[in-house]
C-alpha cells in the first residue's frame, strides 16, 4: 500500500516550488468527441463509447510517454476518472505519472453542470464522492479539480458558485486531498472584467476564513494582475489559467502578463497534435507547445 502521508509532502512541495505548468488531461464524456475530431479521429472512426475512451486514453498515454512531458516543466496533469482506472506502461495513471515522470496526479471529480440560473451554472450533485475519494487517495492522486461555470456578471450567481466550491472543497480536504476550485469565467460574456473583481472578492472572502490550503483555476483575466491578491494569499497554495476558448497564442500572451500565476490548459496543450503524425513529428509538436506554454508560466 502507498504511503501517501509521505508522497502527498512530495507533490505538495512541487506544486508550491515547482517551475512548470499543469496539463488538463480530463476531457469527460461530453468533451471528448471533439477533443478527438480535433487531434484527426472523426465519430464515425469508432463505435460507441467503449471505443471512444480506448481511443482518448490512447491520446493521453502518447502524451504522458512523450519525452518533454515530464516534471522538469510540467509539475501536475489533471485525469479524468477513467483515466485513473486505466494504466500506462503497465502502471495506474497516477503512479505512472509521478513515479515515471515527475508529474502530480490531479483527478477530475465533477459530473457536469446544472441548468443556468442567476447568471450561472452550478455543479450537479456529487453523491459519488464518498467512495470516489478514498479510492483516488489510495491510487495515488493528490488533489482533485471541479468546475463550475459563470456566464454573468451577477452578485447572487457568483456567490452561489463560489459557496458551492467551497463546500465541496472541504469535503475534498476531509479524506487528505487538494481540491482545485474552478469557477470559471466565459470568455464571451459582457462585462467580463466586472464578473472577475465580484469572483475574486468572493473568493477572498471565504479563503480568509480557511485554515487549509487549496488551489484555484480561473480563467485568464481581462486586466492583467486582477488575481494577484489571489496569487499572494497564505492560502492558496497555486493559482493556474484555464485557456477557455483562446488559442494557444493568445492565452499564452495572457498568461505572461499574469505574474505567478500558472498554465492549466487543456485544448492549447493538444492544439496542433494528430492521430496520424509520426511519433517524432508528435513528440516534436508537443515538446514546442511544452516549451511555450512552460515560458508563458514562469514569465
Amino acid at each position: 500500500m502507498l504511503d501517501m502521508t509521505n508522497i502527498q509532502a512530495k507533490m505538495a512541495d512541487q506544486i508550491r516550488r515547482g517551475q512548470g505548468f499543469i496539463a488538463a488531461l480530463d476531457q469527460s464524456g461530453g468533451s471528448t468527441p471533439n477533443a478527438l475530431n480535433l487531434y484527426g479521429v472523426p465519430e464515425d472512426a469508432y463505435a460507441g463509447e467503449d471505443e471512444m475512451f480506448d481511443l482518448i486514453h490512447e491520446m493521453r498515454a502518447r502524451i504522458i510517454n512523450a519525452p518533454a512531458f515530464d516534471g522538469s516543466k510540467v509539475i501536475g496533469a489533471i485525469l479524468f476518472e477513467m483515466t485513473m482506472d486505466r494504466q500506462v506502461n503497465g502502471k495506474p495513471t497516477a503512479l505512472a505519472l509521478w513515479e515515471d515522470k515527475g508529474v502530480v496526479p490531479f483527478l477530475k471529480i465533477d459530473k457536469g453542470l446544472e441548468a443556468p440560473s442567476d447568471g450561472v451554472k452550478l455543479m450537479k450533485p456529487m453523491p459519488h464522492l464518498g467512495d470516489l475519494l478514498p479510492r483516488a487517495r489510495a491510487g495515488g492522486i493528490f488533489g482533485t479539480k471541479m468546475r463550475a461555470v459563470i456566464d454573468e456578471a451577477n452578485e447572487a450567481g457568483i456567490n452561489a458558485v463560489v459557496d458551492q466550491q467551497f463546500d465541496v472543497g472541504a469535503e475534498v480536504l476531509s479524506h487528505g486531498l487538494v481540491p482545485i476550485l474552478e469557477p470559471e469565467i466565459t470568455i464571451t460574456m459582457d462585462n467580463k472584467a466586472k464578473a472577475e473583481a465580484m469572483l475574486q472578492d468572493a473568493l477572498l472572502s471565504r479563503l480568509d476564513k480557511m485554515d487549509d490550503d487549496i488551489m484555484l483555476k480561473l480563467t485568464l483575466p481581462d486586466v492583467a494582475g486582477q488575481y494577484q491578491a489571489l496569487v499572494d494569499h497564505p492560502r492558496v497554495m497555486k493559482v493556474v489559467a484555464l485557456s477557455g476558448g483562446y488559442d494557444r497564442a493568445e492565452a499564452n500572451a495572457r498568461l505572461a502578463q499574469n505574474s505567478g500565476i500558472v498554465a492549466s490548459f487543456s485544448r492549447a496543450l493538444t492544439e496542433g497534435l494528430s492521430a496520424q503524425q509520426s511519433d517524432d513529428a508528435f513528440n516534436a509538436t508537443i515538446a514546442d507547445t511544452i516549451d511555450s506554454i512552460h515560458a508563458a508560466s514562469v514569465a
